[in-house]
């Protein structure tokens, strides 16, 4: 599944707003349509997103470490 139906979905899940969702991220309406259009989202954005719909961004290791991103990892 691609990055932009895996945003999507969650945004879906959690009966999120485009609309808001450009808000949270501080861009146009216009320019998340077209992040969603080219599927690119940076790992700000994806950390953002995270952050705005209550879920966990973090990498998972096959022996069960993860290593989790929040908005403190954000320069």
């Amino acid at each position: 599944m691609p990055i932009t139906d895996k945003v999507k979905a969650a945004m879906v899940v959690r009966g999120k707003k485009n609309k808001d969702l450009a808000q949270y991220l501080g861009i146009t309406d216009q320019s998340l349509s077209n992040k969603f259009n080219r599927g690119s989202f940076s790992a700000e954005d994806l950390i953002k997103i995270a952050d705005f719909t209550g879920a966990a961004l973090a990498l998972e290791f096959n022996d069960g470490n993860k290593i989790a991103f929040s908005l403190d990892d954000i320069r």
